[in-house]
């Protein structure tokens, strides 16, 4: 959370609202803990369907 927190130049409360917001929307969010020490990885492993549905239809009327 910290190197997270320093790459956006957030405090670490900010970060983690962030991603408990991005919970609460529908989205997984996968985190990776390191046994060697390293900081735990965030990644966005899926978006909600509503969104996934959504992002198609724009992309279609977009490109129309």
């Amino acid at each position: 959370m910290v190197a997270l927190s320093k790459k956006l130049g957030w405090q670490t409360h900010s970060t983690r609202a962030a991603l408990t917001g991005l919970r609460k929307a529908g989205f997984e969010i996968a985190a990776t803990k390191s046994e060697d020490g390293k900081p735990t990885r965030y990644r966005i492993a899926a978006e909600p369907e509503n969104m996934q549905q959504n992002s198609s239809s724009a992309e279609v009327a977009h490109a129309g």
